[in-house]
């Protein structure tokens, strides 16, 4: 019962939606039926409390305005390997963010300690970038980021983010913005 849809490809990737479905069989502890439904294996100790408030979070987003699925998260499947190695997906639909440009999606991933290091959080978000653009026509992208969070820094830097303004969230406290504006650029 893989679901198929609303799945963008990357070199190497999967970015597969997660649908309320599969947050329901998640969050309701039917991992077996979560990870059927997302073709992959996930990992045994995910997703822990941040990520169980952040999918409850998503889960409800999702049945007030099911059309927004295809921007909220989505699994980072590793391809050959068959598994999840985290998640990425926009902050809500262009707008919504509340910061930069109207219109700009804010963008926000996650990698697995054990699957860091090996160009997964650059290679969802550029999947990402390619896909609001070609198929929805944004050319504006937000990120926000804790000023210590190296790795993160590193991958909004090569995907071509400049540092445009500070935050404080109520979650993460201190954070750097950083603004995407270049239509028609590649991402690699």
């Amino acid at each position: 019962m893989i679901e198929h849809t609303m799945r963008i490809s990357a070199p190497r990737l999967d970015l597969v939606s997660m649908s309320p479905p599969f947050l329901d069989a998640l969050l309701g502890g039917r991992r077996g039926d979560a990870a059927e439904r997302l073709g992959a294996r996930i990992p045994e100790r995910w997703p822990d409390e941040h990520d169980v408030r952040f999918l409850l979070l998503r889960l409800e987003d999702l049945r007030v305005r099911p059309q927004d699925e295809q921007w909220l998260v989505r699994a980072v499947v590793e391809r050959e390997a068959g598994e999840m190695v985290g998640h990425a997906g926009f902050h809500g639909p262009p707008g919504r963010n509340g910061i930069g440009k109207a219109g700009a999606l804010e963008i926000g991933y996650t990698v697995f300690p054990a699957f860091r290091r090996r160009g997964y959080a650059a290679g969802a978000s550029s999947a990402l970038i390619s896909w609001a653009r070609s198929e929805h026509g944004v050319h504006d992208f937000i990120a926000s980021i804790a000023p210590g969070n190296e790795p993160s820094l590193a991958v909004v830097r090569k995907l071509g983010f400049v540092h445009t303004d500070e935050q404080w969230d109520v979650e993460h406290g201190h954070e750097l913005v950083f603004q995407l504006s270049e239509e028609g650029r590649e991402l690699t």
